[in-house]
């Protein structure tokens, strides 16, 4: 799987970093943390590691020497990551990192035998049915947990609400769910589909939400994430396009003085053998 990635996404992940750390589930990696035993290091693959969000969050937050391996298909952001990881765990133990570049969506179970623990954020709802069932493979047999984050559930929640709301909030979710390049991806469904292929392979999920709750004080990532769903819902129905214009424009007033809150829906999975 090769993704096309705009030029500025790069910003795009450092603007929704403190979103997502603000979002991500504490009381899972609490969980993960009372099952991590031994004397490590801990070998934790990071899967689209991007600039490295992930793990400058939970590196810091378990314990014992870790290591990190990061993947992703782009060597810039992969340099970005290394270079912004943190020096030493939870505990003060030392962290040290590497990268791979590659296709997340043909890992194995044998190139994940060293892990201690899989991780990724925001990754599920670009795949394909077939590819999370593959991954889910690979780390089932890898037998380690996997703790899945921030994957959009298809909910998002504009306050105060507008009649054209709920049917941007339809084709945005239609267009996660869009064929390109030959791949049906699975946008909102993926969460599911992913504690349906660990069911299948015996695996327990635990599920939690985690939402972006964007108020005033996130006033420009709600911004581009306003642009980017109402594009996105567009396109999928161009007919929309004509009908939401001063829909638009009136949103955006609203944007730029802090009187909308936006709340976009997500889910944290973690992934333990029974």
């Amino acid at each position: 799987m090769t993704v096309d990635l705009p030029p500025d996404f790069a910003q795009w992940l450092a603007l929704r970093e403190p979103a997502d750390v603000a979002a991500r589930s504490t009381d899972l990696v609490d969980t993960l943390r009372a099952g991590l035993t031994g004397a490590g290091p801990f070998v934790v693959h990071d899967l689209g590691a991007g600039t490295g969000s992930l793990g400058r969050w939970l590196a810091p937050l378990l314990p014992g020497p870790q290591h990190w391996i990061l993947h992703d298909q782009d060597p810039d952001l992969l340099a970005r990551a290394r270079a912004g990881m943190p020096a030493t765990a939870a505990d003060g133990a030392p962290v040290t990192v590497q990268t791979r570049s590659g296709d997340l969506t043909r890992l194995t179970a044998a190139e994940l035998a060293d892990a201690a623990l899989v991780t990724a954020s925001a990754l599920l709802d670009m795949l394909t049915a077939e590819e999370v069932d593959q991954l889910v493979a690979a780390c089932a047999k890898a037998g380690c947990p996997t703790l899945f984050l921030i994957s959009v559930t298809g909910t998002v929640r504009l306050t105060p609400a507008d009649p054209l709301d709920t049917e941007i909030a339809d084709a945005f979710n239609a267009h996660q769910r869009r064929t390109t390049g030959g791949r049906r991806l699975l946008g909102p469904d993926a969460a599911d589909a992913c504690v349906a292929a660990f069911a299948r392979h015996g695996v327990t999920v635990q599920t939690r939400p985690s939402p972006w709750r964007l108020g005033p004080e996130q006033s420009a990532l709600a911004a581009q994430w306003f642009a980017g769903w109402l594009d996105a819902a567009c396109e999928q129905r161009p007919e929309l396009t004509d009908r939401t214009r001063e829909y638009a424009q009136r949103r955006r007033a609203e944007l730029d003085a802090g009187r909308l809150d936006v709340l976009v829906d997500h889910a944290d999975l973690l992934a333990l053998r029974r």
